[in-house]
């Protein structure tokens, strides 16, 4: 593995925020420096910049290729996702970049650490030593030759598998990621009190229930309302439905959270309506999550239609996990009649069960985007499109 000189770490420091291919362009003024591996470093860390940033603080850290960095989980996610999990051992089988094993060592006496790319492995491991993680013990093996070697039991095995394919395109399916977490779950449930599979947004809560089995717990984790990982947590104690447990880390360090089973869900009595005073779209994780029943009676709300997911109310929900607008009035989809509610031919576009896209609409109509003006194009109980014309609520 290769560290830095404390001359490469100040090239790096000072040309952070130039672009990569300029500073390629100009290698010849720097003869001296192996350039491209500076470079890759400042490429890693622009990359690194908001997810990791005091990793990216940090002048010492050794960064991966970039792609490592894209697949790894945010400071934020990881953070939070220890903060679910405390015991004595915990062992992360497929440990990349080491950002999640450097937050559970938090809250765990021991931390293993597993990836079976050796130059990561090595930066991960060197990182652990300069961060502080001295109870993390990191491994240079594949997922399934660790654990054929493992005679212990450990609290929890944590897996985020790979999901590219032999293409390098992003895949989703359970079984076509790497390691094959249904072929190995039987013995991962051996060797682990729970474990914890962290997944693709993409994939279908409901199918990898089923394909799961014993599944606990669903966590769907969003930041700043972009929904980021699902973490399935299995166990073989685990009896009755898996609770579902959408959140959505905000900006300010506070969260949302609605948890309710997939059954509550279905047994959940909805009223429909057309628009109040008020309308109401749910944060990423709860849409992800499937709350959609659950949510309405929770606030007491109103839904515009079954398959839309706006809600409505007469008087302001303050605490609503979502965004929520004042609701001026609806619009038929008609451009005479929508231009005329824009003086600035400008509008922020939502489309919610509507047979056209964002783009189609605004190439129909001419409006631009921004503005304070917020456009719903939706569908309404009576199974008529609709827009509503909307700004941002408050109290």
């Amino acid at each position: 593995m290769r560290t830095f000189s404390e001359t490469e770490k100040e090239f790096i420091a000072e040309h952070l925020h130039q672009h990569p291919s300029e500073l390629m362009l100009q290698a010849k003024r720097y003869p001296d420096l192996p350039m491209l591996e500076l470079v890759q470093q400042i490429q890693a860390r622009q990359k690194a910049a908001g997810k990791l940033p005091s990793w990216v603080a940090n002048p010492d850290v050794v960064f991966p290729v970039t792609l490592s960095v894209e697949q790894s989980s945010s400071e934020a996610t990881a953070a939070f996702k220890a903060s679910l999990v405390s015991g004595k051992l915990l062992v992360d089988l497929t440990g990349g970049f080491g950002v999640d094993s450097l937050y559970f060592a938090k809250r765990f006496e021991q931390v293993v650490h597993v990836e079976q790319n050796q130059e990561l492995q090595e930066i991960a491991k060197y990182n652990f030593g300069l961060l502080g993680a001295d109870n993390v013990h990191s491994i240079n093996t594949t997922a399934q030759q660790f654990l054929e070697s493992f005679e212990s039991i450990a609290d929890v095995i944590y897996l985020d598998p790979a999901r590219r394919g032999g293409r390098d395109e992003k895949v989703h399916l359970l079984e076509d990621c790497e390691p094959d977490i249904l072929r190995l779950l039987p013995q991962l449930l051996r060797k682990a009190h729970t474990v914890i599979l962290k997944t693709s947004p993409m994939l279908d809560i409901d199918l990898a229930v089923e394909q799961l089995g014993t599944v606990a717990q669903v966590w769907v984790v969003a930041l700043q309302n972009e929904c980021k990982e699902v973490l399935y947590f299995i166990s073989r104690a685990a009896t009755g439905e898996a609770e579902r447990h959408a959140v959505n880390l905000l900006a300010s360090g506070g969260m949302q959270q609605l948890t309710f089973t997939k059954s509550q869900e279905d047994q959940a009595k909805v009223t429909f309506a057309d628009p109040e005073a008020f309308v109401y779209e749910p944060n990423t994780a709860i849409l992800k999550a499937g709350g959609y029943r659950s949510i309405a009676a929770k606030y007491n709300l109103h839904k515009l239609h079954p398959n839309s997911h706006l809600y409505t109310s007469s008087t302001y929900v303050a605490d609503f996990p979502g965004r929520a607008f004042r609701c001026s009035g609806t619009s038929r989809y008609n451009k005479k009649e929508l231009l005329p509610l824009l003086p600035q031919k400008k509008a922020n576009i939502t489309v919610r069960n509507f047979p056209e896209s964002v783009a189609e609409i605004r190439k129909k109509t001419g409006i631009k985007e921004g503005g304070e003006v917020y456009l719903f194009f939706t569908t309404d109980m009576h199974q008529k499109p609709v827009v509503l014309v909307c700004r941002k609520a408050t109290a």
